[in-house]
């Protein structure tokens, strides 16, 4: 058959939210490419989505060829419920102090043990993040990271010892040690309900 890829979004039963999800699969289809798209929107379920479909070499493979993935996480400070926000953002409560100047830390080639799991046992934890970057508006903050690949739960993992820090619980310099030692701090994770994979980038010349 012929390689295809689509970029989807929707919410996987994590949890986590995607905007820019690809999946790859085998399909003999003689109808065109907007044709296969409407299909498989027809198809779906209703929280999920098919923005774009391509045709890819056979042995393309959605994971292991992509050469950077892009998270947002989203947050507010709220003493008060609030269902419809809650949805897709963590409400956050006490506030925090500013967020921005932690980003840094986690810019480059790391070990983050101390942050998250590798996909297989025995796996590398080291990962190299290209981008990191916290921007406030009103009460609601939003942590953008780019990587190469990230660890299981790695990103809710450092949103919550952010969080942890902002709101005085933790020191920066905690996060410091702990991402050179990797030892652990305190167990937590920033819920998935804020995440979505917003984008996952590839090299294929």
């Amino acid at each position: 058959g012929t390689g295809r890829s689509v970029l989807m979004a929707g919410r996987p039963d994590s949890g986590v939210h995607a905007s820019g999800q690809v999946a790859a699969f085998d399909l003999e289809w003689g109808h065109g490419l907007p044709a296969l798209q409407k299909a498989l929107n027809a198809n779906l379920p209703e929280d999920m989505a098919v923005w774009k479909v391509e045709a890819v070499r056979s042995d393309f493979h959605p994971r292991f060829d992509a050469v950077s993935r892009h998270y947002r996480y989203c947050l507010f400070c709220s003493s008060q419920r609030d269902p419809l926000r809650e949805r897709y953002a963590w409400r956050v409560w006490p506030a925090v102090s500013d967020l921005k100047p932690l980003a840094d830390i986690w810019l480059g080639k790391h070990d983050f043990a101390a942050f998250g799991t590798p996909p297989r046992t025995g796996g590398s934890t080291i990962r190299t993040i290209f981008s990191a970057l916290w921007r406030k508006k009103g009460d609601a903050w939003t942590f953008d990271v780019q990587a190469d690949a990230f660890l299981y739960r790695m990103v809710r993992r450092l949103v919550f010892v952010q969080v942890a820090t902002g709101q005085g619980r933790l020191a920066k310099n905690d996060l410091l040690q702990a991402l050179e030692t990797r030892s652990k701090l305190p167990a937590g994770l920033a819920p998935a309900n804020g995440l979505t994979l917003v984008d996952v980038r590839y090299d294929l010349k």
